[in-house]
């Protein structure tokens, strides 16, 4: 029970404790069997209207889970092809300082694309959890670094704590960073007399890496606070536990949206 407790305060922290995990705290099973307990015998005392709306209620809830949950999955499909100039790789938990499989999948992923597109740029955003002996980002960094992934690719951001504070500090970084690159471009062509075009005119594609059942909310976020381009570089979840991201998500998904971070 006390990892359970751990965990349930971890996923707090992290803004990802929905109602799809009180199954691990007990309440969900708790009401579930309240329901089937005392409904049967208080049925002809329930005024019909009463049970009509609680249905509507139910119905309209199963309605939109089944609406996000499809909208999750083709925005799991990414559709790009052209190369990124960064892509935002996020964090997940990481135990002392050894990353988590969900995190290995992601950066698994985001290995193989580097191998693609060496001229891309990884933020590798997540900070470091109460119960972690390193940020996520310095994990993330040790381990692309061990599959040959170089120096020169890769941009750490080890502040955030949740999805959307990876967002808006990965952002801070990419935008501080194209400020430098352009100055030092502009400066070395206006020696040969060339001028670089304003910057208005440059634009990037940002790809968002993360698990697939993330990828929906994960690219939200991002547009959100105004990221240019945003497109998904979807890593595979793990099988068995899919079905539970997925529910844990929608939830998420419609929490986020409803505090005005998508």
């Amino acid at each position: 029970m006390p990892h359970l407790l751990r965990r349930d305060r971890d996923l707090l922290r992290r803004g990802n404790f929905v109602l799809g995990d009180l199954d691990h705290t007990g309440a969900g099973i708790f009401c579930r069997g309240a329901v089937m307990k005392f409904y049967p015998r208080f049925r002809d005392k329930i005024p019909v209207q009463l049970e009509v709306a609680v249905i509507t209620f139910f119905s309209a809830i199963a309605f939109i889970f089944v609406v996000v949950e499809l909208m999750m999955g083709f925005s799991a499909i990414s559709f790009q092809k052209e190369s990124v100039n960064y892509v935002i790789v996020l964090g997940a938990q990481v135990r002392g300082n050894k990353i988590s499989r969900t995190l290995e999948r992601r950066l698994d992923k985001a290995v193989e694309y580097a191998a693609y597109h060496p001229n891309t740029v990884f933020v590798l955003s997540g900070g470091q959890g109460d119960d972690e002996d390193v940020t996520e980002a310095s994990a993330m960094y040790r381990y692309m670094k061990s599959r040959g992934v170089p120096d020169y690719q890769l941009l750490l951001e080890e502040s955030s704590r949740s999805t959307y504070e990876n967002m808006v500090y990965s952002k801070i970084l990419i935008t501080e960073r194209e400020r430098l690159r352009r100055a030092t471009l502009r400066a070395a062509m206006a020696e040969y007399g060339y001028l670089l075009p304003p910057d208005e005119e440059i634009t990037i594609r940002v790809g968002i890496l993360t698990s697939n059942f993330h990828e929906l909310r994960a690219k939200g976020i991002a547009r959100h606070v105004g990221i240019p381009n945003v497109s998904g570089i979807s890593a595979k979840s793990d099988p068995v536990l899919f079905a539970h991201f997925c529910v844990r998500e929608c939830f998420a998904i419609l929490k986020d949206k409803f505090v005005g971070n998508m």
